[in-house]
């Protein structure tokens, strides 16, 4: 069983994955932190290290092959939403900054990773067509994005959704 929960920073998408993680006995493993990893051991920021991937597609094969243990699944895709507001005070609050700063900080990386998905991916970050499941985490707590995902995996899990390829 394969559920990718993805999300712009600040949108809750660490907090579900572990909740989901935890409710279905599932192991993770979180492209945003695989991509923080990367920029540690490049000795860069996050911020920083986004900059550097624009200009060095190499950055995302790296992450890809990092993450191709998963490939081939099929998987419930979920995208969590969240005011930009919001999504600023949780980042200030986790990298101990302010919110104005977060929010700014926001901008600019989802503005980076908006263009390297499409010249990389030559996908639209911005289109959830593609998603099983969109969720709103402005003002829905964890829990309940989780139980929702938890419950439309077990759904499809019952169907035999992971074993009709």
């Amino acid at each position: 069983m394969l559920i990718t929960i993805s999300g712009l920073p600040g949108s809750g998408t660490t907090t579900v994955s572990r909740l989901v993680a935890d409710a279905l006995g599932l192991a993770r493993l979180p492209g945003g932190e695989v991509f923080r990893q990367m920029a540690a051991e490049a000795g860069m920021t996050l911020a920083e290290f986004g900059v550097h991937a624009q200009d060095h597609p190499s950055i995302d094969r790296e992450l890809d092959d990092r993450l191709a243990a998963r490939a081939g699944l099929r998987a419930v895709r979920v995208w969590v939403d969240c005011a930009d507001e919001v999504r600023a005070e949780r980042v200030a609050v986790r990298d101990g900054t302010t919110a104005a700063q977060a929010l700014a900080d926001n901008a600019a990386r989802s503005d980076l990773e908006r263009a390297r998905y499409r010249a990389v991916y030559a996908i639209d970050l911005d289109d959830r067509s593609t998603y099983d499941l969109v969720l709103d985490s402005t003002t829905e707590p964890p829990e309940a994005l989780t139980a929702r995902i938890v419950d439309r995996a077990r759904v499809l899990d019952a169907e035999g959704y992971w074993s009709a390829r």
